[in-house]
């Protein structure tokens, strides 16, 4: 079941960020705050991120699995999960069936 946020007073930038052929596709949306976030769609395949700043990823329909760069095995993350990507690093995303929804977090 997928998991409904709402955000309240953010700037959404209508222009995609679309990745690998289509399989990816996300948009930013900027907080009052300064900060930002990217709400995304994930199709079937497998796909490596590099990351310069930390990274929330938090699944909000369907699921994956992850591996960080430098880590053995994958982790399955669910609907209703997340998983934290390090500064200056990268991971390995996998979707096997259906579609994967994101938000990921830009941290400090």
């Amino acid at each position: 079941m997928p998991i409904a946020t709402e955000f309240s007073g953010v700037t959404v930038v209508t222009k995609a960020n679309v990745y690998f052929d289509g399989r990816v596709v996300s948009h930013t949306v900027h907080f009052q705050d300064g900060s930002r976030k990217t709400l995304g769609i994930i199709l079937p395949g497998e796909f490596h991120f590099g990351t310069d700043a930390a990274e929330r990823v938090e699944i909000v329909a369907g699921g994956c699995r992850v591996k960080l760069d430098g880590q053995d095995g994958h982790k399955e993350v669910l609907a209703g999960g997340f998983f934290y990507v390090p500064a200056k690093s990268g991971f390995d995303i996998a979707v096997s069936s259906g579609q994967c929804e994101y938000i990921c977090s830009f941290l400090p």
